[in-house]
C-alpha cells in the first residue's frame, strides 16, 4: 500500500483493529507535521520490501480516541501490530533500516 496517500481523517475503531488479521502498520501524524512529511520516504523505502503489510496513516490529535487508545503523543508514530496485537512501535523514525526491522517482526 503506497505511503505518501494523505492521513486519514476518519479512524477504525480500535475494536475493529485489535480483531484484525495479519500484519498492520498504524501511522499516527498529520499531513502539515514537519516530522511527518520528513519521515515519508523512510516509510515508503522500507515498505517497499513489504507490499504485502496493509498501512493506515490515520490523522491524530487531541480528542482522537484511536490515537489516545495507543498512548499517542508524538508524530509520526508507528504501531506493528500482528493479529491486532503490538509488536513494535517506532516514534519519530530517522532511519528506513529501523522502520524495515519492525515490518520484519510482524510480515
Amino acid at each position: 500500500m503506497s505511503t505518501t496517500h494523505p492521513y486519514a481523517t476518519e479512524a477504525p475503531l480500535r475494536s475493529d483493529i485489535d480483531q484484525r488479521q495479519g500484519p498492520l502498520v498504524l501511522e499516527f501524524g498529520t499531513d502539515w507535521c514537519g516530522y511527518c512529511q520528513a519521515a515519508q520516504p523512510l516509510v515508503a523505502q522500507a515498505f517497499a520490501a513489504y507490499p504485502h503489510v496493509a498501512h493506515l496513516k490515520i490523522e491524530d490529535g487531541s480528542g482522537r480516541p484511536l490515537g489516545r487508545s495507543y498512548g499517542i503523543k508524538l508524530w509520526p508514530s508507528l504501531i506493528f501490530l500482528l493479529d491486532g496485537q503490538e509488536v513494535a512501535r517506532l516514534v519519530r523514525p530517522t532511519r528506513a533500516q529501523d522502520i524495515a526491522r519492525a515490518l520484519g517482526d510482524i510480515g
